[in-house]
């Protein structure tokens, strides 16, 4: 399927949703941001059928941040930042609330708005060549898209003030050290390694793994009580779901589970 500058494609369960406008490294417009709500309008849609979703770029690069072409030629001035709540934002919230896992497959540089995009991801994965770069203070401007928030809670304040203040290139492989990402691959493997870990993903027990998204994205902001409250509540609706009968018969029969994502 095609949409405004993305691409959705099906594989089975998975949903394969590629930022397409390489012509600027896959940046983002608004245009693009239209495109990605309908995607994921059409992703929610089969939502019985798609169980793992694979963010990725189309071409040499994931995103480059938002796309600033022609904004010195706008008779009239917006002020920047005024897209975030329109545009960037609903994205980003629908991103979080997703019924069903994420994987992020890094395939070129990640910077700005779209180095928030592939932080999104439950799992990410990067290609060897790939990196970040918070790309804001290079045009005089604060982080954005979420990206003060992810990072002190992936890497730390120190780590996280340095990449912001400085704009300097995070690659692949040292931001696996810092505990960035999950997995790094040479780069003609990415995509394939990548849609090896959602279709086992995808098999997986879908409800339970959308739970465990959850229990994961509210716990900063919850006190120890507070979690131990959403953990009860999260696994009276698991434990309510035909997968957790199959995943306890399998396990007394000794034989694989299959989970039907129900």
């Amino acid at each position: 399927m095609q949409f405004k500058h993305v691409t959705l494609d099906l594989d089975g369960s998975v949903a394969i949703l590629r930022l397409d406008h390489q012509e600027v490294m896959n940046a983002v417009s608004m245009d693009m941001l239209g495109g990605l709500s309908d995607a994921l309008d059409a992703i929610e849609e089969k939502k019985d059928q798609v169980r793992c979703v694979v963010l990725t770029g189309a071409g040499r690069a994931f995103c480059t941040g938002a796309n600033l072409q022609g904004r010195n030629n706008q008779s009239k001035k917006t002020k920047a930042g005024l897209t975030l709540e329109t545009g960037f934002h609903p994205f980003l919230r629908r991103i979080r609330n997703l019924h069903c896992p994420i994987v992020t497959a890094v395939n070129g540089p990640a910077a700005g708005a779209g180095m928030s995009f592939a932080l999104l991801g439950d799992m990410i994965l990067c290609a060897r060549s790939s990196y970040f770069l918070q790309a804001f203070r290079r045009i005089g401007l604060v982080p954005d898209c979420g990206s003060t928030w992810l990072l002190p809670r992936l890497i730390g304040k120190a780590r996280s003030v340095e990449l912001s203040l400085m704009g300097e290139r995070l690659p692949a492989e040292k931001a696996l050290e810092w505990g960035l990402v999950n997995r790094v691959y040479d780069d003609g493997v990415l995509m394939d390694e990548a849609m090896k870990l959602a279709r086992d993903l995808a098999s997986g027990p879908t409800i339970a793994l959308s739970l465990i998204r959850k229990l994961y994205w509210d716990s900063p902001e919850n006190s120890f009580e507070d979690q131990l409250n959403l953990e009860f509540q999260c696994q009276l609706r698991a434990g309510d779901t035909q997968d957790f009968r199959e995943g306890v018969g399998a396990f007394l029969e000794k034989r694989p589970a299959q989970f039907k994502g129900k």
